[in-house]
């Protein structure tokens, strides 16, 4: 089977993200990997209109990537959007800078099919592949929740939670004050009751053998930098990273007792990081919760490993 070497670049509401690959049929050999803020989802949440700077800054990183990549000898070059542009009023701006930029056309993808990708590419890890999983993917505008075991899926749904839609909608000090966080969390803990446990328990009671919680996506990656104190990411360093409750907890008290200056100098967690990192890391601890996972496996794989093979 021949080996191509492919490209994916996944404009999220946080950060801009490229993944170049060899590719050569179910195996994803990672290249190159480079991540950018440019915070799309930046005061999206009131209007659902991105913003013209957000959207510029998008724009400049995508072209800088698509640069990149062509550098890099990649066959192809796929563009792929998420959260913040499929549910925008004005994505065709977006999409039209992105074109403008780079000459390549972007694709906005559905929450279900972020889903599937998303499974889809954290089950290349052949390990992760054998046991029942519930899989969080945590973005910046909302959070994929998928079950399955090996190549088969039993639930898979986006729910509008993510780490910059949960920041703007309860902005907080500097640092955090109690009742910010107490308001923060208790909502968290009412829409993961009543919004996500009415769907996904019944799935969850259906599943035969132990379920194992995994997170993909960035907070995971920096959650397991943070224990283990990379100062850059380390794909062989983070992956398979398991953390318990205690160390989620732990993780997260600390976080938001710290004003931003003092989480910017933890080893680990990337400055332009510092502040999303406070929902995310709240998010991780209330399903935790919510559900009884005593653990956290960490995948550095997700939805660019299946886009960059689809």
């Amino acid at each position: 089977m021949e080996t191509f070497r492919r490209a994916v670049i996944d404009v999220g509401t946080n950060s801009i993200k490229l993944l170049v690959a060899d590719v050569r049929g179910h195996d994803v050999q990672p290249v190159l990997e480079e991540s950018r803020q440019t915070r799309l989802g930046k005061g999206f949440y009131a209007t659902h209109r991105l913003q013209p700077e957000s959207i510029a800054h998008t724009a400049a990183a995508v072209w800088e990537f698509a640069e990149i990549a062509r550098e890099r000898n990649s066959h192809s070059i796929r563009i792929i959007a998420t959260s913040a542009a499929r549910d925008a009023v004005n994505p065709t701006d977006l999409t039209n800078a992105i074109e403008h930029a780079s000459g390549l056309k972007t694709e906005i993808i559905s929450g279900a099919r972020e889903a599937e990708w998303a499974f889809q590419g954290v089950t290349t890890d052949a390990e992760l592949a054998t046991h029942p999983l519930l899989l969080l993917d945590v973005g910046g505008g909302s959070t994929e929740f998928i079950l399955g075991h090996g190549a088969k899926k039993h639930f898979a749904h986006s729910f509008p939670l993510g780490t910059v839609r949960l920041m703007e909608k309860f902005p907080h000090g500097d640092p955090p004050m109690r009742g910010e966080f107490t308001t923060c969390r208790d909502w968290l803990k009412n829409f993961l009751h009543h919004e996500v446990r009415p769907q996904l328990e019944p799935a969850l009671k259906n599943e035969a053998g132990e379920i194992q919680l995994v997170g993909t996506g960035g907070t995971t990656s920096i959650l397991a930098r943070i224990e283990k104190k990379l100062d850059r990411f380390d794909r062989e360093k983070i992956e398979r990273t398991v953390l318990s409750f205690e160390q989620v907890v732990a993780q997260r008290k600390n976080l938001w007792k710290l004003p931003l200056a003092e989480r910017k100098e933890i080893p680990g967690l990337p400055k332009l990081r510092a502040d999303v990192i406070l929902t995310g890391v709240l998010i991780y601890e209330a399903v935790m919760e919510e559900f009884s996972f005593k653990e956290l496996h960490v995948s550095t794989r997700g939805l660019r490993f299946a886009a960059v093979m689809d």
